[in-house]
């Protein structure tokens, strides 16, 4: 068991949750191989069942491979509406046991139990009570680690996990707990790569120092890692790699950008396809904005092109704004200067520098009185009116006329498939989570 005087911290992963939550409403695919995606020709897998991953099937991968190595395999179109109604349920659990939680996305959390012991046990034994609940409750199963570090505690859940091998799922142990004594001889023979912030590009350079393991890091001088990858990326790498991280348990980690991403079936070559398009991605980030009552300075662009060559553009307002039409203008000014001639394959509209509230700077210019249209920073009554009517009649109800199609309003909101394109038309690509740990 973990030290009575250190952090006791979980780290709680749902196993293969897109793909078990279906199963939820479709039993009858139990024991099947299933995959959870994008079923288009673009389309990206976003989990996948145990079964599908015997054949190599992972998340991220694109789903026409996922096709090829698994050609048995049921494909379904996600459902990110019922994977968010159920995390609300989980994550309710776990803060049953302690207020400390911190989600990380739908299927995963941190969960900092400390001051739960008294009341609950040891953190061992949390665990498996949330496991239990979590099963009981909802019918799924989820991996648990336990550690006085966060880093440590999301490995250990890692290790818990089911597994494939000789090309069968094998269940895991549920529960890994890394006790305060533990935590180097658990981590040093890791690769190196499983730490946080090892990418790539780390990873070159640690392997041109001679570093494979965890323990190879541990074991340098830490300016010479500093020397090698920077004072900040070096320093931080190093002490992990000794198990020292003091970050804690964040319940109330501010949201830092709110942004949509639409990959399309079709290239977009037109400039008056990707106006529009900003313009639908617009209005559902301004939707998002303003339900949370948070306004943002910075609109930016990511641009993929049919060569997968990505770029991004950004700029800065002089007043924090939540409204479609002036998001919609800042992503409008920055396609401009882009050439879709390539032919654009995914568009997507973010805002970051968020704050909360719609407070802004008076300026000279504006209208406050509401005889003509207000200026860029002001508070649109037009949008307060859309959002009450949308709040009321549900949002297909009202929008811009440009994105009127022959079936309704072609409005984009949040999880409306977002895995790349389906069967018949283009879709969004996935977000943080996979939902197929």
């Amino acid at each position: 068991m973990g030290s009575e005087s250190g952090r006791v911290i979980l780290h709680v992963d749902m196993d293969a949750f897109f793909v078990s939550v279906e199963l939820l409403d479709r039993p009858d695919l139990r024991g099947r191989p299933v995959v959870v995606g994008g079923s288009g020709r673009r389309g990206v897998v976003a989990a996948a069942s145990y079964e599908a991953r015997a054949f190599g099937v992972h998340s991220a991968m694109p789903s026409l491979r996922a096709r090829r190595l698994c050609p048995d395999a049921v494909f379904l179109d996600g459902r990110y509406h019922r994977y968010e109604e159920v995390s609300r349920r989980v994550m309710a659990i776990f803060r049953s046991f302690t207020p400390l939680v911190e989600p990380i996305s739908l299927d995963e959390a941190f969960l900092d139990v400390t001051g739960a012991r008294r009341l609950h046990g040891d953190g061992r034994t949390i665990g498996r009570a949330i496991r239990r609940r979590v099963r009981d409750e909802e019918g799924l199963d989820c991996s648990v680690g336990v550690a006085p570090v966060k880093f440590v505690a999301k490995l250990a859940s890692q290790a818990a996990k089911p597994t494939v091998a000789a090309g069968r799922p094998r269940p895991g142990i549920g529960v890994l707990e890394v006790a305060d004594g533990e935590v180097t001889t658990f981590l040093h023979p890791k690769p190196v790569r499983s730490l946080w912030g090892v990418g790539p590009a780390t990873l070159a350079r640690l392997e041109r120092l001679g570093v494979a393991t965890i323990a190879d890091l541990a074991a340098l001088d830490a300016d010479v890692v500093r020397r090698a990858l920077g004072d900040a990326a070096g320093g931080h790498l190093h002490a992990l790699a000794n198990g020292i991280d003091d970050r804690g348990v964040e319940p109330d980690r501010p949201v830092r950008s709110v942004s949509h991403e639409q990959t399309y079936a079709e290239d977009l070559v037109a400039a008056a396809d990707l106006d529009r398009e900003a313009l639908r991605l617009a209005d559902g980030v301004a939707s998002r904005l303003r339900a949370a009552d948070q306004t943002g300075r910075t609109v930016s662009v990511k641009v993929r092109f049919s060569d997968f060559r990505t770029i991004t553009r950004s700029t800065t307002l002089a007043d924090p704004v939540d409204g479609a039409g002036e998001i919609a203008a800042a992503a409008r000014a920055l396609l401009a200067r882009i050439d879709p001639g390539p032919g654009v394959r995914l568009l997507g509209v973010a805002v970051t520098g968020l704050a909360v509230g719609g407070g802004r700077q008076l300026r000279f210019d504006l209208d406050l009185d509401g005889g003509r249209e207000p200026s860029s920073g002001s508070r649109s009554g037009a949008d307060d009116a859309v959002e009450a009517i949308r709040g009321r009649f549900g949002d297909a109800a009202i929008g811009p006329a440009t994105l009127l199609a022959d079936d309704g309003l072609a409005l984009r909101r949040r999880g409306a498939a977002q895995w790349g394109p389906g069967r018949a038309d283009g879709v969004d690509e996935p977000e943080r989570g996979s939902g197929n740990r």
